[in-house]
Order: C-alpha cells, then sequence, then structure tokens
C-alpha cells in the first residue's frame, strides 16, 4: 500500500482511539511497515495531516 494522506490519518486516528497498540500492530492492521507508522506519528511525514 502506497503511503498518502489518507493512510497517514489512518494511522494517527488509531494509534489515538487505541493507546494501547504498538507501532507494529498498528502497521500489521494496515499492512505496512511499522517504519512508515513511526515516520506519520513522529511528525516526520505527513505532519500537516490532522486526524
Amino acid at each position: 500500500m502506497k503511503m498518502n494522506a489518507e493512510l497517514a490519518r489512518k494511522i494517527k486516528i488509531l494509534a489515538r482511539e487505541n493507546p494501547t497498540l504498538l507501532q507494529h500492530q498498528i502497521a500489521a492492521l494496515l499492512d505496512i511497515n511499522q517504519g512508515r507508522v513511526s515516520e506519520v506519528l513522529s511528525g516526520r511525514r505527513f505532519g500537516e495531516i490532522s486526524e
């Protein structure tokens, strides 16, 4: 799956609504690499996207 603004939004929503989910679990749910989840949550990618 290609990283885009909509996927970044989904990552941020999942992390906010499920604070006990780990990054690798979010990645598995969305079928993406854990590194992409880390980049989004740290703001390195798609930092301008709001939840």
